[in-house]
């Protein structure tokens, strides 16, 4: 296979990582209902990173759900696919920092580290919408961040992640 059919092979079998995008809406739903409580920051903020270990077994379940090929082994650029994503675990310690630096920020580092995290998902499955929302997600967490509390940046972000499955689901059927 060639470098570009293995793109679109993966791109194919695991639904542009549709999976992954739809159980993390599910994580900002209850992010969102974190930090809509009265707990205080650090227990949110505990909470919260509590809340993102259930990403892989949700997107795992998910991708029973659509009929994704989780592992896809026969391609390897799958590897290179996973390699991006614990690319983000390493980020993950940048928000461990701000948990106690600056514990009112960091779930905006969290979106941050997120956005940027897709976007060599652009390029591993020929996708604008990755591209598009690495970017757009990184700086509009920044901007919603600073400017608005916790739970305003929580509630854009379902939003945007539910209309990013959205698109990814219309490329995908474009396959």
């Amino acid at each position: 296979m060639t470098l570009e059919e293995m793109r679109k092979d993966c791109a194919l079998k695991q639904k542009k990582g549709l999976h992954f995008i739809l159980a993390s809406v599910l994580i900002w739903m209850i992010i969102l209902g974190i930090h809509l409580s009265s707990e205080e920051i650090l227990r949110k903020n505990l909470y919260t990173f509590m809340a993102t270990s259930i990403l892989v077994p949700t997107a795992y379940l998910i991708s029973k759900w659509i009929k994704v090929d989780f592992t896809n082994k026969s391609n390897p650029l799958t590897e290179l696919g996973v390699l991006f994503s614990f690319n983000q675990m390493l980020y993950l310690l940048i928000a461990m920092w701000i948990y106690n630096a600056a514990p009112e920020k960091m779930v905006m580092v969290l979106a941050m580290i997120f956005g940027a995290h897709l976007l060599p998902y652009g390029w591993l499955y020929k996708s604008k919408s990755y591209f598009i929302f690495s970017i757009g997600i990184s700086f509009g967490a920044l901007i919603l961040g600073v400017n608005y509390p916790v739970y305003v940046l929580s509630a854009v972000m379902i939003v945007i992640e539910i209309l990013f499955s959205i698109l990814l689901w219309l490329e995908v059927k474009k396959i």
